[in-house]
């Protein structure tokens, strides 16, 4: 699979080729494509507005596109009326009928495809069992929680055996508590059926739950297709970084350079080392990115106290990917004005220094260390409080991580 979407055509369930919706001079989606996998549960994410339920009614067929093609199996069906394509769709309101039973609302499917009455009692029964509702085939909508609706209409998807299922915010409707119970059974039921899943939804935990591959759509446009992960820890514009997660933001401006990093002076006696790529010049704006769960807050050493060992730290400044926005000046005109994603491998770091003045640097490239330097507390002032110092922590998650380091002015 290629890093904008597309898969192999063996693999895929659906694939959407250049698809765009204008409804009167708006783009609600703009030329946009991608592929599905078969048996994959893949979300397509973003805010109200940005085109993610029409691309969901267009691979439904409720909705027509202007341009490009939508192929299902292997089938082209843009020109395809709903009822003839081999998918189903459970709205965020379930539209049961509220005259007839689970079994009946389930059952009416079949009836509809004209599938043999013989089958019925079967296909319907399995069905109630894969979303746990055996038992409530004679109850009627009124007669069910909010929960156990969203299954019945789940059933009612699912017993048509369909070559994928839609899901249009489905649990938007549910309270939290609830939802967050519907979220473990919707991933239970996909893994166990086996069925391709196209799940919309604004809730950016949901998405990460649940999904095998997220779109992040903003403006009709996907931003960036990946994994859960993928899409946490490396983001692949401004706005995905932005949109998924916690995220703090510090705009610098570069100072100098060691070797492929940028250092900044953000107070007296305090340094921001991040990696750039080339054609980044001294004086040019940065945006640093850091997610919260990746700072640490430890008490500042004591006069006194036994003084940690300065090659202690390297498990703390450990860099990883950083975000980094360059505004350019006349100075340098390799990098546009855009965000841009450095993915270096991360070296060995060092620190020398004494422990809470210190400077942080790739070990190709560290000071020898003096031993008597690093034993002698620092008097230099800092901009924390007197007795905590923020630094990094190396966790699971390593996006973003906010190389800030400590040294002498």
């Amino acid at each position: 699979m290629s890093a904008d979407g597309q898969r192999g055509s063996a693999d895929v369930a659906i694939s959407l080729e250049g698809v765009g919706k204008r409804f009167g001079g708006v783009d609600a989606v703009q030329r946009i494509s991608l592929a599905i996998g078969e048996g994959e549960f893949f979300s397509l994410l973003g805010p109200s507005g940005c085109g993610k339920t029409t691309t969901l009614r267009m691979i439904a067929g409720f909705v027509t596109p202007d341009e490009g093609r939508i192929v299902l199996t292997g089938r082209d069906v843009t020109s395809v009326p709903p009822n003839r394509r081999p998918v189903n769709m459970v709205f965020q309101h379930y539209a049961l009928f509220p005259h007839m039973s689970v079994y009946d609302n389930v059952a009416f499917g079949l009836s509809v495809k004209r599938v043999p009455r013989g089958e019925h009692r079967q296909r319907v029964e399995e069905s109630l069992r894969v979303v746990a509702l055996e038992g409530m085939e004679r109850r009627r909508p009124q007669q069910l929680s909010g929960g156990q609706q969203q299954r019945v209409a789940l059933a009612r998807a699912l017993v048509n055996r369909p070559a994928a299922l839609l899901l249009d915010e489905p649990l938007g409707a549910l309270d939290v508590k609830l939802r967050r119970q519907m979220q473990l059974e919707l991933k239970r039921i996909q893994l166990e059926l086996g069925t391709t899943f196209v799940y919309v939804t604004h809730d950016q935990e949901e998405a990460l739950a649940m999904s095998d591959r997220i779109a992040v759509m903003n403006g009709g446009r996907v931003e960036q297709i990946g994994g859960p992960r993928e899409i946490y820890e490396q983001p692949a514009t401004a706005f995905v970084a932005d949109f998924i997660g916690s995220l703090n933001a510090l705009d610098l401006t570069i100072d100098e350079f060691v070797g492929g990093y940028a250092i900044v002076r953000v107070g007296e006696s305090e340094r921001v080392v991040v990696p750039v790529e080339a054609g980044a010049a001294r004086g040019d704006a940065i945006r640093v990115a850091v997610r919260p769960e990746r700072v640490r807050v430890v008490p500042r050493p004591g006069r006194g106290s036994k003084e940690r060992s300065p090659r202690s730290c390297s498990s703390a400044c450990t860099p990883s990917s950083t975000w980094t926005r360059h505004s350019v000046g006349s100075s340098a005109t390799a990098l546009p004005t855009s965000w841009t994603k450095h993915r270096r491998s991360a070296p060995a770091w060092a620190c020398a220094g004494t422990p809470t003045s210190r400077t942080c640097l790739p070990s190709d490239q560290r000071a020898p260390r003096r031993r008597s330097a690093a034993r002698r507390p620092s008097s230099a002032a800092t901009t924390t409080t007197s007795d905590t110092v923020s630094t990094t922590t190396a966790t699971a998650i390593t996006w973003g991580s906010w190389l800030g380091k400590r040294s002498a002015a």
